[in-house]
């Protein structure tokens, strides 16, 4: 069973168990070590092709929210927050292939005691993460001649990356968005900072101690997360922190137009920030849960975005989990459902599992084929939709209602 199962509520409380040890890689093990950790020359996944017309490039970025001290680690002052930029760009341009994972964070990601492993069953030292490619160039110039873009945030499920949908993210970005994938510091089980720091999950040993609030423990993640990507549009809409950004790229996102995804927790950030911030006009939630557990562990309790609803569009997408399916299956996305006045929609994903909403759909079938995970761990995490069909359904989906809503486009 993963790590982390579907929903923020159900992964916090099987993480007490799982990621309660991924604190000693990264810190301990030198750089060369983590590097031959992470598998050097053996088997690698590859991302599926982007299907939109234009070429993808990618851009990284370190933001420090000054008026925000660490809501995890305020001893360590102000909270710092990785982004990445996908967007249309020129093609023809050089540059360099951007990794999937940067190297630091692949070699915790495939140890024993990382997300590869714990999540998806791939065992540690099997696969090389580092080696697996995008089809995106490093600081590319935006394509030219084409007007504003929409934005589209992406938040990930809790304690995987913001890297685990790049192959979502990519064809978003080649059909003509500017896509901005947050991590969320302390909540993901790794996040690679400047300096060579590599900041780790603090969720694990909060679950662990004797009478910790699991309730209000994630309470405060969504907070956080929320936060964060409030923090993110912020940052988006300041004239001076935007000149860093490649050439063009500052001129074409049209604030005007944003929306946001998510899979797992991070389809409940999505939600959750449509319902507390009106810059985002629509938004997808891709399997995650909207309550938390009740005092004590017992029952739950509704989010207020699911007890207030939501008055502008949204799109739910379910899996044939056993603690999944449409809003009629789960009391949060009912409530949802019932308090809404927006346009809605609910999908579900034929012979699905919670992992196949993410990149697994396209890496973990590839490495079970180079004898790098074992089959029944691929089933496990993707149950028997062929893969091919999980990530075209994902995308297509996706960007359809982003088409709707953020271009207007049948």
């Amino acid at each position: 069973m993963p790590a982390y199962e579907r929903g923020l509520k159900r992964r916090a409380v099987v993480a007490a168990g799982v990621l309660a040890v991924t604190s000693l890689l990264g810190t301990t093990a030198p750089k060369a070590a983590a590097h031959e950790a992470a598998g050097a020359g053996r088997p690698h996944g590859q991302l599926p092709a982007p299907t939109g017309p234009y070429a993808v490039g990618t851009t990284t970025r370190h933001l420090v929210d000054d008026k925000r001290r660490d809501p995890w680690q305020p001893e360590r002052g102000p909270r710092e927050v990785m982004v990445s930029f996908w967007y249309p760009a020129e093609r023809g341009h050089g540059g360099r292939t951007a990794p999937h994972m940067d190297e630091r964070a692949a070699a915790h990601f495939g140890s024993a005691t990382g997300a590869g492993s714990l999540n998806y069953g791939v065992p540690a030292g099997k696969a090389d993460w580092a080696a697996t490619r995008t089809h995106a160039r490093v600081d590319a110039p935006v394509a030219r001649g084409s007007g504003s873009y929409p934005v589209v945030l992406y938040s990930a499920g809790l304690g995987d990356p913001r890297t685990w949908n790049t192959g979502l993210v990519e064809d978003l970005a080649s059909r003509g968005y500017v896509v901005v994938t947050v991590d969320h510091t302390y909540d993901s089980s790794e996040v690679a900072l400047p300096g060579g720091r590599l900041a780790k999950s603090v969720l694990p040993e909060l679950a662990q101690k004797p009478g910790t609030d699991i309730g209000a423990v994630l309470r405060k993640a969504m907070k956080a997360r929320v936060d964060d990507t409030r923090f993110v549009l912020d940052t988006l809409g300041d004239a001076k922190r935007r000149t860093s950004l490649p050439p063009g790229l500052a001129n074409t996102m049209d604030l005007r137009r944003v929306g946001m995804a998510g899979h797992s927790a991070g389809g409940f950030t999505a939600l959750q920030t449509m319902h507390d911030d009106r810059r985002i006009r629509a938004a997808v939630n891709m399997d995650g849960t909207l309550e938390f557990p009740g005092p004590g562990g017992s029952g739950s309790e509704l989010s207020t975005v699911a007890r207030d609803g939501l008055d502008r569009p949204f799109l739910l997408m379910g899996t044939e989990s056993p603690d999944s399916g449409d809003h009629h299956r789960q009391p949060s996305w009912a409530a949802l459902w019932e308090n809404s006045t927006g346009w809605r929609d609910d999908v579900t994903l034929r012979g699905s599992r919670h992992g196949s909403y993410t990149d697994a759909s396209a890496l973990l079938p590839s490495l079970a084929a180079q004898g790098a995970v074992p089959p029944e761990a691929v089933r496990e995490r993707l149950g028997t939709v062929r893969p091919e069909r999980a990530v075209a359904a994902t995308r297509t989906h996706v960007a359809a209602f982003f088409d709707r809503f953020l271009r207007s486009r049948a």
